[in-house]
Parts: C-alpha cells; structure tokens; sequence
C-alpha cells in the first residue's frame, strides 16, 4: 500500500510561482510513474503532468507545457511539480498519483491517490 501526501499549494498572484511536493510513505515510489491531476469547481479532474518510474520520460498537458515541470526527487520517494507564470485558470485542488511505470494521462492508469492540496490564483 503506497499513501500519497501533497503539500506546498496556497495562494499566490498571477503570474507567480509555487512548487508542490508530494511525499510516499508505506513503499517506495521508485517503481511507479507519477502524475499530477487537478480538479476545479464543478468540473471534472485533468490531468496536468507525468512523469516515468524512471525519470527518463516526461508528458504534459497542452496547458502546462513551457509553465510547470514534473520532477522526481533524488530521494526516490517525493515527486514535485514546479509551477511558474500561474494564471487564475491554474486555480484548483491538485492531486498526485502513481501507478504503472510509464507516463499516463488517463487517472484509470493509477492506482494509489494523494488527498489533494488547493492551489488558488488570484488576479
């Protein structure tokens, strides 16, 4: 059993930076692929970025591309997602994942699940 904790969200201005961690506790994350989903009001959650069990491949959502960057710790057992020139779209509750070993961006390719940390933009 792997249990997931997010953490660094809050709220930052347009145009600003944060960067969310999400730490594995129970077994190591070094065999999973990870990835961030994000979930607004009244709408559905998306996927944001993945990256493999190995670090060697990344993919992103068309919204994230050249903003937020996927990236595994040298502890093996965080992953972070860096997130610069924020935009009040960016606004939602993000979530970690991991399952599987490449990357993913369909939630039905992961099989363990953070409870989520808010990140708001304000304009």
């Amino acid at each position: 059993q792997v249990q997931l904790v997010e953490s660094g969200g809050g709220l930052v201005q347009v145009g600003g930076s944060l960067r969310l961690s999400c730490a594995a506790s129970g077994r190591t994350l070094s065999s999973y692929a990870m990835g961030w989903f994000r979930q607004a009001p009244g709408k559905e959650r998306e996927f944001v970025a993945s990256v493999s069990w190995n670090g060697g491949s990344t993919y992103y959502a068309d919204s994230a591309k050249g903003r937020f960057t996927i990236s595994r710790g040298n502890a093996k057992n965080t992953v972070y997602l860096q997130m610069n020139r924020l935009k009040p779209e960016d606004t939602a509750v993000y979530y970690c994942a991991a399952g599987g070993r490449l990357v993913a961006a369909s939630p039905a390719s992961y099989e363990y699940w953070g409870q989520g940390t808010q990140v708001t933009v304000s304009s």
